[in-house]
């Protein structure tokens, strides 16, 4: 798409005056821009300025410059203007639909922030930003605003999609949001997208991706989904600068993002799938575009700037003129705007889809458009702008369009016959025939209006030349088919659909009625025919006379005129029909009686009082007569028996008119007494039935209501006697009845037809007559034509076949498919064939193969779905009846018959149904038809598409087709092929541009290099500077080695160049072994030196001597070095010697000696020419002697080593120590230790002897380390104490793990370190983990270790000989450590062996204990008494232990006291559980546990509560108990305990207010149980669902009375409150007497170890027991 400009509609100011916003109606007529000064400019459509109005503050006090619109937009009916204001405020202005129509606010809407971009996607919803972060919604119908979703960050951007459905918010964070109020089926995610790298001002949402940009100057593309696709980057492009707006094309294929001074064009390739960027519109001094605004037809888009200009371009991909009278626009790939160029009238065709339409074509007298898109097919009505996209796959180009029907265009393609109505976007219908003739088929698209119809949508075709299908589009179904005997050349339907006129090629015109299914021959030699429009009349031409029917539905009535000429045509309009017939030279016209056509229009209407009226009118003729007859049968039909009885009277049939006079004053008067119009009544329902000589019926309806008496009366005024003596009969059946002989009575009735009462009579009387009747009555209705009501009676007689048949007969298909399949398979084979017919009729072509098969004509099954062109179906069927190989090769040879008639489609899905896609393949192949063919290898070989693209492209090359070529080899991701294709035909810039689109980063430099070296000479430099690629390719020649071409492009553009490219030149010739051509390359390079290199290279010195003398004098010095080197590697050192002198390098010739290891000679050469460097030379060698021993092998090492000894020795002697020193250190010998350590020693004594400080302790703390490394701890230690490095001396010791030395030498030298000793002593046993020996040194370290080793045993042993504390330490680590590990049954043991002391940081563990405790499952039973007791017992000795602690009556204590009451109960419960005779009080301890449920699991206790009053027969409390624990357990499933209901619990002391607990602590399978259990109990009548009650009015087991809150003190044996009766073991503990006894004799009579224990916990816990009569022994 290019950008033209075409106008400025407003001129830019000097200064700053920014257009803040702009918008185009939606009808394109209208185009809004917002100035700076807050003013709203109208234009036209041709940018004409035509209107202005001044926006307003929210609040006046503020001032006119109180704020800044942000936002503005259409409504979609282009009546009002959205306006956005930073003064927190959305104004609705309606604008009018005229210019200068006044200008009213209608809407406002006020926000709590400013209002930074605005969008109206939709019908009454306008979406805004605002800067708070919000995105809103304001609805104008209700005047409300509210919020679509919140973020923290200013909205910058706000952008919709091509439909409006959804819309996109950019923010100041670079977060990019979506919503959608349609997802169209996307299934594209809603939310945050993706979050851009800077705040993305530049926001727009195209058809395919999302696009944004800012100040970061890159342009980004994301997917649907927010994933990076594509990044334009202009951060490196100077004259760029930040992107500020951006706006997408209708049709969502192109872009447009606008910066300072320029607009840069994104273009989308749906071949590539890809964004291509276009020539961007660059005008100086434009300024920063701050607005964007595209036309909605998409043909201009305008700019707004900074300095308050706008600016309008034109964007068009291209333009035509079509046949001088059209214009073409194609704004986009998908759209185009066709205007015709007389009346300036416009269509937009715009591909739903995003298709890129092909071509355009006017068809049909310049009304209709016709375009193609790869996948459908646009049609368009230009007159009334209705346009549709139909789903098409391409045909090549074969269909045919004819434009007869102004409502729905006619589309033969192939043998099919293609229905598409204008506006919509949807196939009416399709159907197969070969006949194209628009004259034999026919269309009716609602075309009239008939009552109680909505949609009335029919089609006539030929099947054959001789037989008509008539088809329901709007059902889908086939209405009918026509069989002729003769051929037929011209049908057509008439507006309602319901009649259909045909004529045969023996010009015989026939009617047919689709209703009744009747034909009728109503005209012979007929030559002319036509439907007059807006009517069922006809008009006809038999040789000399013009034939009318006004009244179809009476064909004989014909009204004939005589005619000299030939009818022409037919014209209606003005009220005025007229025949037009040409008589030779003059024309003439006959006018129709527009009376009688008003008339029939009437009674198509349904409207017969305005029927009436119109033949009032009229004069009685024959016409008339027939029609008053028309009007009768409807009036009767429809029940309007006054309009009936007019009709009767003006035909003068005065006995029906009297007949329907009676019968309308007793319809009358029913419609008084019952309401309505009283046509129901049964009165008047039989008199129609008798005017309709339907004396059954009206029988019938007599005897429904028990009138016999009325019906023997009609009879006899009918003088039918036999009819009247049968109902007799059946009134005698009733006598016979009632006198008590039912043998008679039935058969009276069975005479008289009263079949029900015949039937009711026999069941009771004589049942084995019942059958025998049941078919007697549904003959009779068979015979009164009530085929539909006798179905069941056959099916009460057993009388299959009769109800099959009379199914069938009522077209009850459904009913006789259910009565066939209880029949067996012949019987009903016969009818199933008959049904299958039908529905394959109506198209439902999968009952019908259902049916046929179950009539055993599979056969005429696959014949259907031959027909009806449904392969695939076929096939699958005809592979259950026929082999593999039959149904290939029928379906092959249908394939190429197919093929033969250029059939391609239908031959492609015939091979591809037989599995064959090569077969369809080759095909294509063959008629060249590429595209299909590859689509086919796409889907069936898609490992064979490249080759099959490669091959494609180089049959088309071949062919000369090289543009197609290009596309395939580009498809197999050929381009080197592409490229190469376009040299050899010597079309570079084809060949340029492919390879700059495809190929890599510098392949199209190399093109144009190659494109260069074709051209030469001026041609050649021209190019590459036009590509900027000059120096490039000469560096490129030269490097190829094309010298010429290079020299020449230097010589002509680039001077400068030419030493270079000698230069390379010579290296070139150099390495071809050219050297004289080389020396003179070099010598013109100015690089004589590289010469003189060469030949020295090549060892040719009297050259390089030649070369160095004559051109560079500063090289002959490097000539002889040159040749000093080559002496040396020849080991001839004299000359080699000689020719360094020669040069003055004798530093060169010291080092070759070095290197020689000819000390003798470097020190010699240095001796005589560099002294000054001797002695430096000197320490090298004896540096490299030292070196000798450790680079030497095994077999020269001592000799090395020795050489080391004997030159420290040397040292020694002259007196060099610090020399001798270093030689000692030197020494390695890894086979001689004891040397090496003699020689450690000696440098250390030499050290501390001679040498300095500073130095003695630098030798010492390099030997002792190695002494130490050597295992020699003494030697190292005392070398340390020399210097008087103490601590280092006892590292040493400590390093060899002599501890008494380092102990001794710290006690002796500095006692302040022995305390370090023993902790590295300590350390070193940890290390060690000699535990046993730390004890004695540190108690408390090995406990440590003991706990980390998780030798519990033994610290527990350990730390229980040191005191109660450090004990209680330890077992508090050993107890959390076990219930760490779910153990917590044994650390409850060790704090019932060991006590439970009162410490503060012990308590989350007895906590814990109680709570793993009470939470554990089996618990409740007698075994798990021992459990419950040592839980009790380890709180009771933690509460004693409190009492006498300072956390004595603090929280924790009393709440250990209440988990140590819980504990006592739960123990108590087990022991009672043991002992059948106190199961009750093992209830009354698991219901008083109920007021701890604070600290008991809620859903545990109220189920064992429920279950033990359950088992105790409680069923009151078990029923509350249980109710309340289903609904803790849902309450646990939701994690909430919200919907607790507590009324149950009211006035009681178990508490409301729990902890919800984490799980169920009751199986699935419990829960179940309990539900059915409750579910059954609630149906009980019986049960109170309430707690029962005391003496107090209170819930027996509460502690509080309900009415004057007295709090009694729970039993300790049962937990329920003791009231009277009771024994008071101490101060606040007390026991009911009953229960004390009862617990005492059952422990005594069971000898109950638990039940003892509880007993003696009881005299711990209470400080004695009452006294009793009786002992346990």
């Amino acid at each position: 798409m290019q950008l033209r400009h075409v106008r400025t509609l407003l001129a830019p100011q000097d200064g700053t005056a920014r257009v803040t916003c702009m918008a185009w109606s939606t009808s394109s007529a209208r185009f809004a821009v917002c100035t700076a000064d807050r003013v709203v400019l109208l234009y036209d459509e041709q940018g004409e300025r035509r209107d202005k109005f001044s926006t307003k503050p929210a609040d006046a006090k503020y001032g006119r410059k109180s704020y800044v619109v942000k936002g503005m937009a259409f409504s979609p009916d282009s009546t009002k203007l959205a306006i956005g204001q930073t003064d927190n405020i959305v104004y609705v202005y309606r604008i009018g639909e005229e210019w200068g129509d006044k200008k009213v606010i209608c809407n406002k809407f006020i926000q709590t922030s400013a209002v930074t971009c605005l969008l109206w996607p939709a019908e009454n919803v306008i979406v805004f930003g605002l800067a708070e972060g919000k995105v809103r919604l304001a609805n104008t119908k209700n005047n409300k605003s509210s919020t679509i979703y919140g973020t923290d960050s200013y909205v910058v951007s706000l952008t919709s999609n091509v439909s409006g459905k959804g819309i996109l918010s950019g923010h100041a964070d670079g977060t990019i949001v979506r919503f959608f109020f349609d997802d169209e089926g996307s299934g594209e995610s809603q939310g945050k997208l993706a979050v851009h790298p800077c705040p993305p001002y530049a926001l727009a949402w195209a058809s395919s991706s999302i696009v944004a940009a800012g100040c970061d100057k890159k342009i980004v593309a994301y997917g649907k989904e927010g994933s990076v696709i594509q990044t334009f980057d202009y951060s490196r492009d100077s004259s760029e600068k930040e992107f500020t707006t951006a706006t997408t094309s209708p049709s969502g294929q192109s872009i447009v993002i606008g910066s300072y001074d320029r607009l840069r064009v994104l273009n989308w390739s749906p071949r590539r799938s890809a964004w291509e960027e276009g020539k961007p519109k660059e005008i100086a001094h434009l300024y920063t575009i701050t607005a964007l605004a595209w036309k909605r037809d998409g043909s201009r888009i305008c700019a707004g700037t900074l300095c308050g200009g706008v600016e309008q371009f034109d964007c068009c991909l291209r333009r035509t003129i079509y046949k001088n009278k059209f214009e073409m626009t194609y704004v986009g790939p998908s759209q185009v705007i066709v205007k015709n160029l007389s009346t300036g009238t416009r269509v937009v065709l715009k591909s739903q889809y995003g298709y890129e339409i092909d071509e355009v074509k006017i068809l049909g007298k310049d009304r209709y458009l016709v375009a193609h898109t790869s996948d459908t097919l646009l049609l368009g009505d230009v007159s009334s702008n209705k346009l549709s996209e139909v789903a098409w796959q391409g045909s090549g180009g074969n269909e045919k369009f004819f434009f007869d029907n102004e409502n729905v265009c006619m589309i033969f393609n192939a043998g099919e016959l293609t229905l598409v109505e204008y506006g919509s976007n949807d196939i009416l219908g399709s159907v197969r025939t070969e006949f194209v003739n628009p004259h034999l088929v026919s269309v009716r698209i609602n075309e009239r209006q008939q009552r109680g119809v909505d949609e009335n949508k029919r089609l006539a075709y030929l099947v054959d030349i001789k037989t008509i299908a008539t088809v329901d589009l709007v059902g889908g179904y086939n209405a009918g088919t026509i069989s002729h005997d003769s051929k037929i050349d011209w049908l057509e339907l008439n507006e309602t659909g319901h009649k259909l006129l045909f004529r045969d090629k023996k010009m015989r015109l026939q009617l047919y009625d689709i209703e009744s299914n009747t034909k009728t021959t109503i005209l012979n030699y007929c030559s002319y025919v036509q439907w007059v429009p807006g009517s069922d009349v006809v008009v006809a031409q038999n040789r000399s006379s013009l034939c009318i029917w006004y009244n179809i539905d009476a064909p004989e009535r014909v009204t004939m005129f005589p005619l000299k000429g030939d009818i022409v045509g037919l014209e209606r309009s003005d009220g005025k029909t007229e025949v037009i017939v040409s008589e030779g030279i003059t024309t003439v016209s006959y006018t129709l009686d527009e009376g009688l056509i008003e008339f029939g229009t009437a009674i198509d209407d349904g409207d017969y009082h305005r029927a009436t009226a119109f033949l009032e009118t009229l004069e009685m003729s024959t016409e008339t007569e027939a029609m008053w007859k028309t009007l009768s049968r409807l009036a009767l039909e429809a029940r309007q028996l006054h309009i009936a009885e007019r009709c009767f009277a003006a035909l003068g049939n005065m006995a029906k008119a009297r007949f329907l006079h009676e019968t309308n004053a007793i319809a009358d008067q029913a419609a008084q007494e019952h309401g309505g119009d009283g046509t129901d009544h049964y009165l008047v329902r039989a008199r129609l039935a008798m005017l309709d000589k339907n004396y059954k019926l009206a029988e019938m309806i007599f005897l429904e209501q028990n009138a016999t008496e009325e019906a023997m009366d009609m009879y006899q005024e009918l003088h039918m006697w036999d009819e009247c003596i049968v109902v007799a009969k059946a009134k005698a059946g009733d006598l016979f009845e009632k006198v008590g002989n039912p043998r008679k009575a039935l058969e009276c009735y069975g005479k008289g037809s009263a079949f029900l009462k015949a039937v009711e009579l026999a069941r009771l009387a004589f049942p084995a007559e019942v059958v025998k009747l049941e078919e007697a009555w549904g003959d009779h209705l068979v015979q009164q034509k009530q085929l539909d009501a006798a179905i069941n009676h056959y099916i009460e007689a057993r009388c299959s076949i009769k109800a099959i048949e009379a199914a069938l007969g009522a077209r009850q298909w459904k009913k006789a498919i259910y009565i066939l399949d209880l029949q067996d398979k012949q019987t009903a084979a016969k009818y199933y064939l008959k049904i299958a017919q039908h529905y394959a009729a109506l198209q439902e072509y999968q009952v019908a193969e259902e049916l046929y098969i179950k009539g055993g004509q599979t056969k005429d099954a696959i014949d259907m779905y031959t027909q009806a062109g449904l392969w695939e179906q076929a096939h699958k069927l005809a592979l259950k009846c026929m082999s593999q190989e039959d149904v290939t090769v029928l379906y092959i040879t249908q394939a190429q018959e197919m093929e033969r008639q250029g059939k391609y489609k239908e031959a492609e899905r015939l091979y591809i149904t037989v599995n064959e896609p090569d077969l369809a393949i080759t095909m294509y192949k063959k008629c060249k038809m590429y595209d299909e063919m590859v689509c086919l290898v796409a889907k069936y070989h898609k490992d064979l598409l490249g080759d099959t693209h490669l091959y494609l492209g180089k049959e088309l090359e071949a062919e000369g087709r090289l543009q197609e070529a290009e596309y395939h080899y580009l498809e197999a991701k050929d381009w080197k092929t592409t490229v190469n294709m376009y040299r050899v035909n010597d079309m570079w810039e084809e060949a340029y541009r492919v390879a700059k689109a495809h190929g890599g980063a510098n392949s199209h430099k190399h093109v144009a290099y190659l494109w260069a070296k074709s051209l030469g000479g001026e041609a050649a430099v021209k190019l590459l500077s036009k590509f900027g690629l000059l120096e490039m390719a000469i560096d490129h020649a030269t490097d190829s080695g094309v010298f010429e071409f290079a020299f020449e492009l230097a010589r002509l553009s680039m001077k400068q160049k030419m030493p270079d490219i000698h230069l390379k030149y010579a290296m070139f010739l150099e390495d071809e072994g050219k050297f004289e051509e080389a020396e003179g390359e070099f010598i013109k390079a100015g690089k004589p030196k590289e010469a003189v290199l060469m030949f020295v290279h090549n060892q040719n010195w009297d050259a390089a001597q030649r070369v160095a003398e004559a051109h560079d004098p500063d090289s002959v010095a490097d000539v002889l070095v040159g040749q000093a080197q080559f002496a040396f590697e020849q080991r001839e050192f004299q000359k080699a010697e000689a020719f360094l002198l020669r040069a003055q390098r004798p530093e060169l010739a010291i080092k070759y000696y070095k290197e020689a290891g000819m000390w003798s000679e470097a020190l010699r050469i240095c001796k005589e020419y560099m002294p000054s460097r001797l002695g430096e030379l000197q320490e090298e060698c004896g540096r490299e002697a030292g070196k000798k021993g450790s680079r030497t092998p095994d077999f020269l090492l001592h000799s090395g080593t020795e050489g080391l000894l004997e030159q420290a020795w040397e040292w020694e002697q002259a007196g060099e120590y610090a020399r001798a020193v270093d030689c000692y250190l030197k020494v390695r010998d890894p086979s001689n230790s004891v040397l090496v350590e003699k020689c450690l020693l000696k440098a250390a004594e030499l050290a501390t002897k001679f040498l300095d400080q500073s130095r003695s302790m630098e030798v010492t703390r390099t030997v002792a380390p190695q002494l130490v490394a050597m295992k020699k701890y003494s030697m190292a230690a005392e070398l340390y104490l020399n210097l008087d490095l103490i601590q280092e001396a006892i590292d040493a010791f400590i390093e060899g793990e002599e501890w008494s030395k380092a102990k001794h030498m710290a006690k002796e030298f500095d006692p302040r370190s022995e305390e370090y000793v023993d902790q590295r002593y300590k350390e070193y046993l940890k290390k060690q983990g000699k535990v046993d020996s730390l004890v004695g040194i540190d108690v408390m370290a090995a406990l440590d270790i003991y706990a980390k080793q998780e030798q519990w045993e033994k610290c527990l042993e350990v730390a229980a000989k040191q005191s109660y504390k450090v004990l209680h330490k330890y077992i508090a680590l050993y107890a959390t450590h076990l219930i760490w590990e779910g153990s917590w049954d044994k650390a409850l043991r060790l704090y019932v062996h060991h006590g439970a002391p009162a410490n503060s940081q012990n308590f989350n563990i007895y906590k814990r204990l109680f709570v793993e405790m009470v939470n554990a499952s089996g618990m409740n039973c007698a075994e798990a008494y021992s459990s419950w007791a040592e839980l009790r017992d380890m709180l009771l000795s933690l509460c004693e232990n409190l009492v006498k602690s300072s956390e004595a009556n603090t929280p924790a204590h009393e709440e250990f006291e209440r988990m140590l009451l819980i504990s006592h109960y739960c123990a108590t419960r087990s022991a009672a559980q043991g002992l059948k005779q106190l199961d009750t009080m093992a209830a009354q301890l698991s219901i008083s546990l109920l007021r701890h449920t604070d600290l008991l699991p809620a859903d545990k206790a109220f189920y064992e509560a429920g279950i033990a009053a359950k088992a105790v027969s409680w069923e009151n409390m078990a029923f509350v108990f249980l109710n309340r624990f289903l609904d803790l357990s849902d309450a646990i499933e939701e994690g909430n305990l919200d919907s607790l209901d507590h009324s149950d619990f009211q006035r009681t002391d178990i508490p409301f207010e729990v902890p919800l607990p984490a799980h169920q602590h009751v199986s699935e399978e419990q829960r179940e149980e309990v539900r059915d259990w409750v579910l059954t109990m609630s149906m009980d009548q019986r049960l109170e669902q309430v707690l029962p009650q005391d003496e107090r009015n209170t819930y027996e087991a509460s502690l509080v009375a309900a009415g004057t809150g007295v709090h009694s003190l729970p039993c300790v044996l049962t937990g329920y409150p003791v009231l009277r009766n009771k024994i008071e073991l101490r101060p606040g503990r007390e026991v009911k007497k009953d229960a004390w006894y009862k617990f005492m004799m059952a422990v005594k009579t069971s000898h109950s170890p638990a039940g003892q224990d509880v007993i003696e916990f009881l005299r711990r816990w209470c400080g004695g027991l009452p006294s009793t009569s009786f002992s346990f022994q």
